[in-house]
């Protein structure tokens, strides 16, 4: 039977936070061609032409230990529980030793039909699901895993003293009884029935078209969090240093911010790993070359700003595939209502002015940004419903094109005139327009791309500035931006990313529910639009189709954020190992990787 891993790493069927978006490209303030691109089209590669699985014939050795890079250039924050993780590289770190309970097929639905920790029947046309926990499930610890555990993970994020994102999620939001339990009315959500040690059953309001692709799959531990308040969770040991999951490896040691050292679970229900260990370490993404070249890491997301099309590595494969994500631009429109859990646009800055926010997105050149940054391994995006969704996608939405003469008329339309000859323009009040662009660090060409979409913005007359005058790690800069409902209220701009999971629907990124709504955005169209997406009518493929498009065209006419490019991302995997692949649906797993060498490939 297919074990149904489909990457490295488990599936991700929840919204996180990605470095790599903010990694730059190379070049100056004023927009000189990048010296690996200029006008040679030839440095542009076509990413569909590299292999998504590693090629090694030869015979496997027995155990070892495989060396993985986390690419980053702040440490990792290590909160390593999927209810209150918010940053890609914790999920990274995560993925190694905790895994869903479910399998998923070749097109990221739950499926019966792979080796998984439960399986699941529906019941009542959609509306209620059961969940069957396996037997020879363990925890890393040797506890069995229960029913309880997986409830005990919705009963932390609808917790009123739940401190995460999580709670923004439309299906969790829709199980029966999930909002008064939120609010505090009741202490037990009574959608949610725990028939036994390896059964419940769980019962929503309605039906919903993303149940399969975006119910949440991860249980908790609840032995181990059990005397632990909900409240002090995220600070607690338990999901910092002292963690467990039931994956494949379990965690031996950990350098809080720097390194993980994992070992075989030679109890895990798919199989001991052929691995012995892995050690993950942060890894800045200006050394990742160097690292990979001289073997000091395994396996490694190359940074595509770094990638050069004439280079052949000797010792190391390149991989590719098409990323669930998407880089953005967005605006800060207001602020989140910690009391109430609810985004209010109320932020008094020019940027409520829908016209200002379409000229700045039709003055950023994604293309040029695409083609000499990252040799074509990005490519302008169009809309928020990004490609991956093939079912939802709607390519004839042209989005932000570049268009510099378009985004001055709109500015000139909307009354906005530079009065006093200094180049930029003033508002329709005559009141002086300076915003201010949050970005972030990660690699030598993060600043100079900053500095191109400001360029980008001044060739059209919009005073922009870099915050503080410079970037900011990751952690800082999630931070600024509000990801723990402190938005800075100095931010007007800042550059973003989103990974999407598999789930289409986007109620979880720009709901006035959502904490991860960071613009603060409230628009009622949005509302009703999400809603619908999330409805029984929309059961049917076609008419949940029609009102995706909708909402793509609204998130065009009226952005709270605009999309900048879609990404492919490249993996560097050593020649000794083997059993390594970026495809999905095929039958390895992390258990399945082996290695080849004793020692590591150099070039």
């Amino acid at each position: 039977m297919a074990k149904g891993k489909l990457k490295f790493f488990s599936i991700f069927l929840v919204l996180l936070l990605t470095l790599a978006a903010c990694s730059s490209g190379a070049k100056d303030e004023g927009g000189d061609k990048d010296q690996q691109g200029g006008d040679d089209d030839s440095t542009v590669v076509d990413p569909t032409t590299f292999p998504k699985t590693v090629k090694n014939d030869d015979a496997e050795i027995e155990g070892g230990t495989l060396n993985y890079g986390l690419v980053s250039s702040s440490p990792f924050e290590g909160t390593l529980d999927w209810q209150f993780y918010q940053g890609a590289p914790d999920a990274e770190i995560l993925s190694f030793f905790s895994e869903p309970i479910f399998g998923y097929d070749e097109y990221y639905r739950m499926s019966n039909e792979v080796e998984s920790a439960a399986k699941f029947e529906l019941l009542d046309d959609g509306k209620k699901i059961k969940v069957m926990i396996q037997d020879g499930v363990y925890w890393h610890d040797g506890k069995p895993l229960k029913a309880e555990d997986y409830a005990y993970s919705f009963e932390i994020i609808g917790h009123p003293d739940y401190t995460g994102v999580r709670y923004g999620d439309a299906i969790i939001q829709s199980i029966v009884g999930m909002k008064e339990y939120h609010a505090g009315e009741v202490d037990s959500i009574s959608g949610i029935e725990i028939i036994d040690d390896k059964t419940l059953t769980i019962e929503f309001e309605k039906a919903n078209p993303s149940l399969l692709t975006g119910l949440w799959p991860y249980a908790a531990p609840k032995h181990h969090y059990g005397d632990v308040p909900i409240k002090d969770l995220a600070t607690s040991d338990k999901i910092h240093i002292d963690v467990i999951g039931f994956g494949p490896f379990k965690v031996n040691n950990i350098v809080p911010g720097e390194s993980v050292e994992f070992v075989a679970f030679e109890n895990y229900y798919g199989g001991k790993p052929k691995l012995d260990s892995i050690i993950l370490k942060v890894v800045d993404p200006s050394k990742v070359k160097k690292e990979l070249e001289n073997g000091s890491i395994d396996i490694a997301e190359f940074p595509t700003d770094q990638y050069d099309p004439a280079y052949e590595p000797t010792n190391f494969q390149f991989l590719a595939t098409m990323d669930n994500a998407y880089t953005y631009i967005g605006f800060k429109l207001g602020r989140w209502d910690a009391e109430n859990k609810v985004a209010v646009q109320d932020k008094d800055t020019p940027l409520q002015d829908v016209a200002l926010r379409q000229a700045i997105g039709y003055a950023m050149d994604n293309e040029t940004v695409g083609k000499e940054y990252y040799n074509g391994l990005r490519i302008p995006a169009s809309t928020l419903m990004i490609p991956f969704f093939k079912d939802y996608h709607n390519p004839d939405i042209e989005g932000y094109n570049y268009d510099p003469e378009k985004a001055k008329q709109i500015l000139a339309d909307a009354g906005y005139k530079d009065t006093n000859g200094d180049g930029f323009v003033e508002t329709p009040d005559g009141e002086e327009l300076k915003l201010t662009f949050l970005s972030m660090s990660g690699g030598d060409t993060a600043e100079p791309l900053a500095k191109f979409y400001i360029q980008n913005w001044k060739d059209v007359g919009i005073n922009v500035e870099l915050f503080e005058g410079r970037l900011h790690e990751f952690n800082s800069f999630y931070d600024l931006v509000g990801r723990k409902g402190n938005d800075d209220p100095n931010v007007d701009l800042y550059q973003g990313a989103w990974g999407t999971g598999t789930d289409p629907d986007p109620y979880g990124l720009y709901s006035k529910t959502a904490l991860f709504n960071f613009p603060r955005y409230v628009n009622e169209e949005n509302e009703k639009l999400l809603e619908e997406g999330n409805s029984e009518k929309a059961l049917d493929p076609e008419y949940r189709k029609e009102v995706y498009d909708k909402w793509q065209q609204l998130m065009i006419d009226n952005p709270p954020v605009i999309p900048t490019l879609y990404r492919y991302a490249l993996t560097a995997v050593n020649n000794r190992v083997k059993n390594y692949t970026l495809e999905n649906g095929t039958d390895w797993g992390l258990e399945d990787i082996s290695l080849t060498s004793d020692t590591p490939f150099k070039n």
